[in-house]
């Protein structure tokens, strides 16, 4: 990063603030007025011009003002910002919608918290869930050869997949086959049942074996399926953002990314590797989508172990001071919710 001089240095974190209150290019003679220090509106042009030249800073077409770069708002988030610590009534407030629950309710209310405070879009990435192991399961009949397959497992979990077959199956079938695998595979993930059945489907009817198959490939999908983990509220909020509504072909491609979630849920799995708050200033993220846009994210932890992220998403001409302690804090108390609960 490059060095700046203490008089440089206040004129930007000036400019960025002034910016970011009024969302107007902002002139030398304001600058001098609220930068506290006694120079000229020529000086300091000629330090605004020094600023540009180094990228910090630009001039938004034939406007006598200017504004800040990626460059410049990631110098402001380094070396400049001030970031106060949450009100304790702010934080007490917070831990009382956050107390131990179910871990999904837990983490829909961290999102809508998120959302609600900054006026962003607020998500959270859940842990990546340990294999699937079965304690039971079960076929019912529906129309039109199609089944619903039940899958109970070890952890308490129910989840349903519909399956269809190329014939219809009696009741007795559709018991005998969940008997079957209840009772063979109980307690086993569905890639070991997949090995398993393999070789015990010859030795068994084989107007049997298509229903087995289909269920362990509905099964193995239950599992690989991610799209569960990622909350995320408040992405209308974001309609209201001048700064990202003015370019609503850019703010079609932001909401087609919230629609994927893999890219995003990819980005916010990287504050899993890294310390405290992380935040990524436009193409930073490394998405196309969410240029123009800041992304502040925070780990947090169940028993000491980091196992998911919060963040929220915004335009980068936002009060990062504000709003880095509440992701902050929003990810201390959810990890003490879930260690508590765990």
């Amino acid at each position: 990063m490059k060095q700046l001089d203490p008089r440089s240095q206040i004129l930007l974190k000036t400019l960025i603030e002034r910016y970011i209150v009024e969302g107007q290019p902002v002139g030398s003679r304001a600058l001098s007025r609220y930068s506290g220090l006694e120079l000229s509106p020529a000086t300091v042009r000629n330090v605004m011009s020094d600023l540009e030249e180094m990228g910090f800073i630009t001039s938004p077409h034939t406007s006598a003002g200017r504004i800040p770069t990626a460059l410049g708002y990631r110098f402001f988030v380094d070396s400049l910002l001030t970031v106060q610590p949450l009100e304790q009534a702010r934080v007490r407030e917070l831990k009382g919608h956050l107390q131990a629950d179910q871990p999904q309710r837990l983490l829909n209310s961290a999102s809508h918290l998120l959302s609600e405070l900054t006026q962003f879009a607020g998500v959270v990435v859940s842990p990546r869930r340990d294999s699937i192991k079965i304690r039971q399961i079960e076929f019912i009949g529906l129309a039109e050869n199609r089944i619903l397959l039940i899958i109970v497992t070890t952890a308490g979990d129910v989840q349903n997949r519909i399956l269809t077959t190329r014939r219809a199956y009696t009741s007795t079938e559709l018991s005998e086959a969940a008997s079957y695998l209840t009772e063979h595979f109980a307690g086993l993930g569905f890639d070991d049942i997949r090995v398993r059945i393999q070789a015990e489907l010859k030795q068994l009817r084989t107007d049997m074996s298509e229903l087995m198959a289909a269920a362990v490939e509905a099964g193995n999908a239950a599992e690989q399926d991610d799209s569960s983990r990622y909350v995320m509220s408040g992405e209308t909020n974001l309609l209201d953002v001048e700064d990202l509504s003015s370019n609503m072909a850019r703010l079609r491609e932001l909401f087609k990314l919230f629609e994927q979630k893999t890219g995003l849920m990819q980005l916010l799995d990287l504050s899993n590797r890294a310390q405290g708050v992380q935040i990524f200033i436009g193409d930073e993220s490394g998405l196309a989508q969410l240029d123009g846009c800041s992304v502040i994210t925070a780990g947090y932890e169940v028993n000491g172990r980091v196992v998911g992220s919060v963040g929220v998403i915004g335009p980068t001409r936002m009060a990062y001071d504000r709003v880095i302690p509440i992701v902050d804090i929003t990810a201390r108390l959810l990890s003490n919710a879930l260690s508590s609960n765990h």
